[in-house]
């Protein structure tokens, strides 16, 4: 067996040359390109450049996607064809169910409340005369990894058995105490785990829909919201008619991206429960099924399920986002 400082500088070697031999390449088919005059020779330059790059969608995206799909369609070891089967055990196996009942709530509850989080703060702030500091404390959560975040909240969700003594090291359990009552375990009754999981992805993503609807609402025009006010308008009435309608493709896409990093979440439940209680969604569960169980056939089922699920929203949200451009 050779030790790190045997093999740390190898692999050093195997890696130095890989990048020169990609160079290399890369420096002899430009070369090549630029060799090509006349009418053709720009198409042939700009074909040569997006090569590399159709080559390793191909390779890293297209073919491994037509492989899952594929794989959906044999047993747990991969080797007997059974068709549907795997689709139907995700839409009928009571554990599956689960899932895919978790993962609704996740997806209804976490856009909706994200952003209706995100638009408040923007719009309470908005001109304030500490709102930079008010807005840099919200977007904090957004430079916490997935995983930090889920650490953080794991602090505050913890229990400790009320024996004797004992103290709360978790903060929501200590509150509990405090106000009189018993400390519990938030994490292990469903479905309230769940979606005190959920309020870990909120307070993530809130500072990013607090950042995008903001700067929507500084970009409507002064005067439209001077001649509202001079109407009489009411607050109510500003946000109802002025607000909401100027900023409407920022809300919808925020709530379409907030809802496709949802759809994919892994990192939270993963940290927290581990999927355990009743708590894993689609992505935990491709997880779980591939490569905790060995059953690549409903781990590529699923995979492909949550692809499904992604598509759809993708697309609409890429029509919001050209629609506004072109108004």
């Amino acid at each position: 067996m050779f030790s790190v400082a045997e093999t740390t500088p190898e692999k050093i070697t195997q890696m130095v040359a890989a990048i020169l031999l990609f160079v290399a390449i890369m420096g002899i088919v430009l070369f090549l390109a630029g060799l090509v005059k006349g009418r053709n020779g720009d198409r042939v330059v700009a074909y040569t450049y997006l090569a590399p790059s159709v080559l390793m969608l191909l390779v890293g995206l297209i073919y491994p996607g037509l492989r899952t799909i594929w794989q959906s369609f044999f047993d747990a070891a991969g080797n007997a064809f059974i068709g549907l089967d795997n689709y139907v055990t995700i839409f009928s196996d009571a554990d599956q169910i689960n899932v895919l009942r978790n993962t609704v709530f996740w997806v209804v509850v976490t856009p909706f409340v994200a952003t209706a989080v995100g638009l408040i703060y923007a719009i309470l702030v908005d001109k304030a005369k500490l709102e930079s500091v008010a807005k840099a404390l919200i977007f904090l959560p957004m430079a916490i990894s997935f995983v930090g975040a889920s650490i953080i909240w794991r602090f505050i969700y913890e229990y400790r058995p009320d024996q004797g003594n004992v103290k709360q090291i978790g903060l929501l359990n200590q509150l509990v105490v405090m106000l009189g009552g018993k400390p519990q375990q938030w994490l292990v009754d469903s479905p309230l785990n769940t979606f005190l999981l959920i309020v870990v992805m909120i307070w993530i993503q809130a500072g990013f829909a607090m950042t995008l609807l903001s700067a929507a609402i500084k970009a409507i025009p002064d005067d439209v919201i001077e001649a509202a006010r001079l109407d009489g308008v009411s607050p109510f009435g500003m946000f109802r008619f002025i607000t909401l309608p100027s900023i409407r493709p920022a809300v919808v896409v925020v709530l379409t991206t907030i809802g496709i990093s949802t759809l994919k979440v892994f990192d939270i439940v993963r940290t927290m429960t581990g999927g355990n209680f009743d708590t894993s969604v689609i992505a935990n569960e491709f997880y779980s099924q591939s490569f905790r169980s060995d059953n690549q056939g409903l781990g590529a089922a699923l995979a492909v399920l949550l692809f499904i699920l992604v598509i759809p929203v993708v697309v609409y949200n890429i029509r919001q986002m050209r629609a506004s451009e072109a108004r």
